[in-house]
């Protein structure tokens, strides 16, 4: 596992593919440990890093990971298969805004680490399939160091993207239905759960 868990770094490294900063996937691993979650579902899975990662966390949980790409879909198969984790991981290739979950399904824990411009509409979708007591936690709220920072940014793309993050966590915090609190750690994580659950 060890072995496989570097050479997926390695590999995201090479070929440019955003996985969890180490802090933050160690944070979730443990949270996951301390709740005792059984049901995971994360929108965006690139390689698999997070979603074996978490699914290791303890012998309980199970996994689904929804990912678009179908390059990362094939890397994130090829994974699970590597660590023996077909009956823990579950992969669907699919755009998470348009799958359409079946009624009734519910989750302990919803992780977002997809496209960042979307993270509103994540939630919103999500939120219905989250079971009483669950979280939906948020990863890649600092996004570098630049949330913040927008009007410094020179890039257009990368300042509209930066603005859809800021323009979330607005959205978090703001927000009626659930309490969300921020936590410096890795690239930015947050946790938000319904309010008349806390």
């Amino acid at each position: 596992m060890k072995s496989l868990i570097l050479e997926m770094e390695e590999y995201a490294k090479e070929h440019n593919i955003p996985i969890m900063e180490k802090e933050g996937i160690a944070f979730l691993m443990k949270y996951i440990k301390a709740k005792n979650i059984k049901n995971v579902l994360e929108i965006g899975s690139a390689i698999g890093y997070s979603a074996i990662l978490m699914a290791s966390s303890s012998p309980d949980v199970k996994v689904t990971t929804i990912e678009r790409d179908e390059t990362n879909y094939m890397e994130c198969l090829k994974n699970v298969k590597k660590c023996s984790f077909e009956q823990k991981v579950n992969v669907v290739f699919q755009d998470a805004l348009e799958l359409n979950l079946a009624e009734g399904t519910q989750f302990d824990l919803i992780f977002i680490d997809a496209a960042k411009g979307q993270y509103t509409k994540f939630f919103e979708k999500y939120k219905f399939f989250l079971a009483p007591g669950g979280a939906i936690i948020t990863d890649n709220l600092k996004f570098h160091g630049y949330v913040g920072k927008s009007s410094e940014i020179k890039s257009k793309n990368l300042r509209q993207l930066v603005t859809k993050i800021e323009n979330y966590i607005d959205f978090l915090k703001n927000n009626e239905e659930f309490d969300t609190e921020f936590y410096d750690i890795g690239d930015g994580v947050s946790i938000s759960v319904r309010k008349n659950e806390k």
